[in-house]
């Protein structure tokens, strides 16, 4: 029959077992831990499962059978508590590894703690033929021995030698890992002296299971941190890259268009080359920015680039500007790309003027910019996107080297902000291209 402590240690040692097998999914299935970190989790987590029913098992055979069922009770407590200190083992080793320690198999902690736990298993083992450090009656009774406490020295000794070391080396973890392993260290050390004292309640395998969550969640949570940093400096690298690919193609294009005004018109080469000497002089720092910089920056880019086509173009290119929204932020080299590449494939002088107008509008979640322009057309100069997939990086992957910088717009847009550009056709020939920044976003700083 089980009395009113029965219940309490069952269910304390059921909450434990719900923990450590929500633990044991959880480090199957989520993504963001490292191979390392998972082999070991995913082992801990096993090895504390396996504890924590044997516990169980022991508690239920001691409480509701007969004594033909002693041998049950035996084993079950054998294994709970080989169990148990297999996992003291277990996080000594990965203790060391989260310190950076290399080698940890040739560690002096290690190898000490692997001399105390043999020394617990033998006497684990010599337990089973006395009656000196506990024992199951015939009447499947446990009952501890004069000298039980003897056989708890050593896992608290293990203890104890990792949480020096943890207090020594705790510079080398972060706060929260830190906090996490003296959370391990003292929660199952002060459970364990709790038993000592008071016999008959069991809270070391709920302290165990408790604790071990908690160091797998702390774990999880840096390995997240790292991996969302990782993240973002790949992100940023990749910005990097592209805006030093976009802006040499910015000055080639410039500087091949005032190639041509010098046999044209030398007169007008030299006001252009003047021109674009004092954008670049007033706009090179702007354009290698990496953060979101004010739509008015990138105007000025975008103006300073058409000042230098219209001069070369007279007559050919004209450019109308409704300008009804201007106060948020995007990548810089955004607006810029997208006329260059209007003009590029747009302006011949066996064709008809190129007319580019550049609109911007908002509405309660978004920033919108619309370039529109009466090229060739869609289908005549772009790859066709109207039936392309609506995924991420579908335009990069449409566009060729002749499209780079709408690419990198795409892309970039993307990376920096979670923004879209979308192209379609005009009707009435030419071509329409539509970038969306989210509200929430490009108002930062502005």
């Amino acid at each position: 029959m089980l009395d009113w402590i029965d219940l309490i240690n069952l269910s304390v040692a059921s909450a434990g077992l719900m923990l450590s097998i929500l633990g044991l999914v959880l480090s199957l299935v989520l993504r963001y831990l490292d191979r390392p970190s998972r082999r070991f989790f995913v082992t801990f987590f096993s090895i504390l499962t396996a504890y924590v029913i044997s516990d169980l098992t022991s508690q239920i055979s001691l409480g509701l059978f007969s004594e033909s069922f002693s041998w049950l009770s035996g084993i079950a407590i054998f294994l709970e508590s080989l169990f148990s200190s297999l996992l003291l083992l277990l996080l000594t080793e990965y203790l060391l590894k989260e310190l950076g320690e290399k080698n940890a198999g040739e560690n002096p902690l290690l190898r000490t703690v692997a001399v105390i736990w043999g020394i617990y298993v033998l006497l684990l083992i010599i337990t089973q033929f006395t009656t000196v450090i506990y024992y199951v009656t015939d009447d499947n009774i446990y009952v501890r021995g004069p000298v039980y406490p003897v056989l708890l020295i050593p896992p608290a000794l293990i203890m104890v030698l990792n949480l020096i070391t943890l207090i020594r080396k705790r510079e080398r973890l972060s706060v929260r890992t830190r906090y996490a392993f003296f959370i391990y260290f003292f929660f199952p050390l002060l459970a364990m002296l709790v038993q000592m004292r008071f016999y008959g309640l069991l809270l070391i395998v709920f302290a165990s299971s408790f604790s071990t969550f908690i160091l797998f969640v702390t774990i999880l949570l840096d390995q997240v941190d790292r991996f969302v940093s990782q993240e973002e400096t790949n992100a940023r690298q990749q910005i990097d890259i592209m805006v030093l690919q976009m802006r040499p193609h910015f000055i080639y294009n410039t500087l091949n268009s005032i190639y041509y005004l010098c046999d044209l018109d030398p007169k007008k080469a030299q006001k252009v080359l003047t021109d674009f000497t004092n954008y670049l002089r007033r706009n090179f720092t702007a354009v290698t920015k990496r953060d979101l910089i004010p739509f008015e920056e990138e105007l000025e880019h975008t103006r300073a680039y058409l000042s230098v086509e219209e001069n070369r173009y007279e007559q050919l290119l004209f450019v109308e500007y409704e300008l009804s929204h201007q106060l948020f932020r995007l990548p810089p080299l955004t607006l810029q790309p997208i006329v260059e590449n209007a003009v590029k494939h747009g302006v011949d002088p066996q064709l008809k003027p190129l007319y580019i107008k550049i609109r911007t509008q908002s509405t309660d979640s978004e920033n919108i910019i619309i370039v529109e322009d009466t090229g060739p057309g869609f289908d005549a100069t772009l790859p066709d996107l109207r039936t392309a997939p609506e995924t991420p990086g579908a335009a990069e992957e449409l566009y060729n080297a002749d499209h780079i910088g709408l690419a990198n717009v795409s892309k970039r847009l993307r990376l920096s902000c979670n923004g879209t550009l979308e192209i379609s056709g005009r009707e009435g020939g030419g071509t329409i291209v539509t970038i969306r920044i989210p509200d929430h976003i490009s108002k930062k700083g502005v």
